[in-house]
């Protein structure tokens, strides 16, 4: 749309003047609806595909183009049934402060990597909404103040994002009502967390292989920071999450119920979440995870112990707050594992070891591989302690034995625990094993009859106390 403007002389300048007052708000009122009219774009909504070469020539100037570079200059967005692809048309877009709202599809299956930048001093800003087959491959997101997927299942693969602000959401992906994949991604230098939900929505996004480098400045908050989960499962899975900066007070991972929306299924396996202020915390009413092959590693960023610094923390509101642990490394925290309040939390049961390996975390001089501050009991059998010495492992976990008050932690038989274990031979015909129950020393439950010759541990409860013996049956 062209507007032309003609002035024409008047006899006097008392004329001209009065004229001019006149035509002034006209011509305010004439400027500023042309001014709205190019201020933004939206397809039709009749089914069309769009490249950005074809939104140079379909929407007056809010996409342009300049040799290699696009430039969206005012808030575009594609209405649903349409579609914005993108596939290696361009080595950059520039998008200063602008918001690019996606209702219908986008995809980006690029085989060379495609960057989209804004401003340092006006980060462009994204939106999905309602939005269907969404793939964005091999992108490069720079300088934007945030994406919200809002009941958007979008796919993110081998996209880099950085230097985001929070100035959309308080994340580089804010995700509400819906399950998106984000794998193989890279996360670096961003001011909030990486991907985040709200405590009033459901969400249960699959965070696979991705790397998430010292995200977060500035905020108490973790790098994976999300609400109550959806009917599906939440997945954690092969990713590297780690911060830099010791004075960064930066999370590892958090999913959180306060509310008790639904049941929020999570698997946290294969991560390896070190140097930050805590590792994975858990917290509220009705969560239940199972925590495998993880690495918690130095999470002690965290100047006062009371506020932080655990490599698991299990946080319940209700016994519906479940957790089971198996094979994981847990080493350097300032608290090794911390349950609080009321939980349901199996570390190795008699019939299923636990594996985990669990030793030198600590603060004030004080190892606390193990802290109890709840009057529920605690499985954790069969987990390798550091040490084979019952005595050690018993200072360096904190439970019933040392405030009456809290629940008791099971934690013989142990790993290693065979060797410093007494010895007997009996005969295994006077033998009966219903009057105790046998572990192999690889930590299985034996249980059928007759026993074979051979090496077990038997372990015998009395009141409190847990005996452990190895015996041999001949």
């Amino acid at each position: 749309m062209k507007i032309e403007f003609f002035i024409f002389a008047s006899e006097t300048l008392r004329n001209n003047t009065l004229d001019m007052k006149r035509l002034l708000p006209i011509f305010l009122l004439i400027v500023g609806l042309t001014i709205s009219l190019k201020a933004q774009w939206t397809s039709p909504g009749n089914g069309t595909t769009y490249t950005l070469p074809d939104l140079v020539n379909v929407t007056d100037g809010v996409v342009t183009n300049s040799g290699t570079v696009f430039s969206i200059n005012a808030d575009l967005t594609i209405s649903e049934r349409d579609v914005l692809k993108i596939d290696n048309q361009v080595a950059r877009i520039d998008a200063p402060g602008v918001l690019l709202t996606i209702n219908g599809s986008m995809t980006c299956t690029n085989t060379d990597r495609v960057k989209l930048y804004g401003a340092e001093d006006a980060p462009f800003k994204m939106r999905f909404e309602n939005a269907t087959d969404c793939l964005i491959k091999k992108m490069y997101f720079s300088d934007g103040a945030g994406i919200k997927l809002i009941e958007s299942d979008v796919t993110f693969n081998d996209v880099k994002f950085v230097y985001f602000t929070r100035d959309y959401c308080n994340a580089v992906i804010d995700i509400f009502n819906c399950n998106p994949e984000i794998n193989n991604c890279y996360f670096m230098l961003n001011q909030g967390a990486a991907v985040s939900s709200p405590a009033n929505g459901q969400a249960s996004p699959k965070i696979l292989n991705c790397q998430l480098d010292t995200n977060v400045d500035g905020i108490n908050s973790p790098q994976i920071n999300l609400g109550p989960g959806g009917e599906d499962t939440i997945y954690i899975v092969g990713n590297d999450i780690y911060t830099l900066y010791a004075s960064w007070y930066v999370g590892g991972v958090s999913v959180a119920d306060l509310t008790g929306v639904g049941s929020t299924k999570v698997l946290l396996k294969d991560n390896i979440i070190r140097e930050g202020r805590y590792g994975y915390n858990q917290q509220g009413q009705t969560i239940s995870s199972l925590i495998i092959g993880n690495q918690f590693i130095n999470n002690n960023h965290e100047d006062n112990p009371m506020n932080g610094g655990s490599g698991i923390s299990i946080y319940g509101y209700s016994t519906n707050n479940k957790a089971v642990l198996r094979n994981n490394i847990i080493t350097g925290n300032l608290w090794g594992i911390t349950a609080i309040y009321f939980h349901d939390i199996d570390m190795g049961t008699e019939d299923e070891w636990g594996h985990n390996e669990i030793h030198d975390n600590g603060n004030g001089g004080i190892i606390y591989d193990l802290y109890n501050n709840s009057t529920c009991d605690l499985m954790a059998v069969g987990n390798d302690w550091g040490t084979t010495e019952v005595r050690l492992i018993e200072d360096h976990i904190f439970h019933q034995h040392d405030d009456p008050s809290l629940g008791l932690v099971t934690f013989v038989p142990y790993v290693g625990g065979e060797d410093e274990l007494d010895e007997f031979v009996i005969d295994l015909q006077q033998f009966d094993p219903s009057t105790m129950k046998l572990y192999s020393i690889t930590g299985q439950r034996v249980s059928n009859k007759p026993l074979k010759p051979g090496i077990y541990i038997a372990v015998v409860k009395h009141d409190s106390q847990t005996i452990a013996k190895k015996i041999i049956i001949q």
